[in-house]
């Protein structure tokens, strides 16, 4: 006998769990199905992100420039320090009680919204007057039926075709965040957001980091400008960065670690030897187990699961959102479209701008943006204008230690409406929601300019970037 709901949400990430309370504070009877385990085998709700993505790369992000910062920066501070070690176990340990600690928090606040939980793989059965199916594979099976479904399952780690992922050699971003003590050698295939964020951990930690990526530009999705500075500044800090390569053979050699057979920018024949091998050249829809063609559920030719701008799919009463979907593979998307889904379901008018989605790559410095590049403005013929400033010229980064980087604005040459604001520096994840404000109000870079901000801040950057558009910085 099927337990009957409202809204079953398919997948506890950080679109499904968002959706599922959502949908719950809208009155609607919401279930969640997740099938991810803990260490010891329990409900670990939050999906990739949680579990060995956003939230646990973040941690050894923080633990590794705690542990630079000592061995390198606290001296001229007058904070001096003998004998500096890491103990990668508890470095490790301490991500693992930070991932658990979101796990518990999600499971806290489907309790606290009402939100039936499933532990288990979520999978279509049939399509019926009743709504939908929906077969619940764990320690316990389930059938639960709704009229409304969203599916919320994610994305899995791209292999190299002939180099699967053992996580002990050849890594996802699962065996990158669990490297059990600090290789001698690490390659990295792949400049994106986790092979940086991955290659920076472990080239603080004492790693010889070689990045590897097929691209004859750096960061090609990021502003010219400052991809070329955070290309200057990891290349001073150590990381390898080999542009326009072409990746052949790769063997694991089990205890000999891993070689990768490459073509240079040059063309010149290349190997590379490393104890361990990251891979990080995206990701793929995950539909793995959903049984899509029990109801008719369409796909495209990249596994993805076909929607309309609302995230509707071709089946009345079901919606896709997050990774599974079009658009840019990013947590805070999927937390987006989820709420809208909820909302529309509700009849109200959910709402998701995509042209004001920030883009975050937690480095450090750290490198955010929103809106367009410089090259995509050059492209589409659009007239603006560009004002920057330097992080070295304020005063907060400097009593930071941290003046690296800068920050950038783009606005429309006649209107003077902000069309894309890009920074490299401290703290700039943070920085960019000022940003992300002003665009989603359609502010200009005037309005930006004449606000107060707090001296001294990392902020007031912001500010002389934007009074910078019309030439008029006051301090550089």
């Amino acid at each position: 006998m099927a337990k009957n709901f409202d809204v079953i949400v398919i997948g506890g990430g950080p679109g499904g769990y968002i959706a599922a309370i959502r949908a719950a504070q809208l009155g609607f009877n919401t279930a969640c199905v997740d099938e991810w385990k803990g260490p010891k085998g329990g409900p670990a709700p939050g999906g990739t992100c949680t579990n060995v993505g956003c939230i646990p790369s973040k941690a050894l992000l923080q633990s590794s420039e705690n542990f630079e910062e000592a061995g390198k920066h606290f001296g001229d501070h007058g904070i001096q320090i003998g004998g500096l070690s890491i103990d990668v176990a508890r470095m490790l340990g301490r991500k693992d009680t930070v991932v658990k600690q979101n796990n518990d928090g999600i499971l806290y606040l489907f309790k606290k919204n009402k939100v039936s939980f499933f532990h288990g793989r979520g999978s279509f059965v049939k399509a019926g007057a009743e709504g939908y199916e929906i077969k619940v594979a764990g320690a316990a099976e389930e059938t639960l039926s709704a009229r409304q479904v969203i599916v919320a399952t994610g994305s899995n780690a791209r292999a190299l075709p002939g180099a699967p992922f053992d996580e002990a050699n050849i890594l996802s971003n699962d065996g990158a965040l669990r490297i059990p003590q600090v290789p001698r050698t690490l390659g990295v295939i792949g400049s994106g957001v986790i092979g940086l964020e991955m290659g920076s951990v472990w080239r603080r930690l004492g790693a010889d980091v070689t990045i590897l990526e097929g691209l004859p530009t750096f960061l090609g999705a990021v502003d010219e400008q400052i991809a070329k500075e955070a290309h200057k500044l990891f290349t001073k800090q150590g990381l390898k960065i080999e542009l326009g390569v072409k990746v052949g053979e790769v063997k694991n050699n089990g205890a000999q670690g891993v070689s990768i057979a490459y073509t240079g920018a040059k063309g010149e024949a290349l190997n590379l030897q490393v104890d361990k091998l990251i891979v990080s050249i995206g990701r793929v829809p995950n539909t793995i187990g959903l049984n899509p063609e029990a109801v008719g559920l369409k796909l495209d030719e990249r596994g993805a699961i076909v929607v309309d701008d609302e995230c509707r799919t071709n089946l009345p009463g079901v919606w896709a959102i997050g990774d599974v979907v079009r658009g840019p593979m990013l947590a805070h998307k999927a937390e987006e479209e989820g709420v809208a889904v909820a909302e529309r379901i509700a009849g109200q008018h959910g709402h998701v701008n995509f042209n004001t989605i920030p883009w975050v790559i937690y480095t450090s410095p750290e490198i955010a943006w929103v809106g367009q590049t410089e090259q995509q403005l050059k492209a589409a013929g659009r007239k603006y204008r560009a004002g920057t400033f330097p992080f070295m010229a304020n005063g907060r980064a400097r009593a930071l230690g941290d003046t690296s980087g800068m920050v950038k604005f783009l606005a429309d040459e006649a209107t003077d409406e902000i069309l894309g604001v890009h920074m490299v520096g401290p703290m700039a994840s943070e920085l960019i929601s000022e940003a992300v404000v002003a665009m989603e109000f359609k502010a200009s870079s005037e309005d930006i300019a004449r606000i107060c901000h707090a001296h001294p801040s990392l902020s007031e950057a912001t500010k002389e970037a934007a009074l910078a558009v019309d030439k008029r910085t006051l301090n550089f």
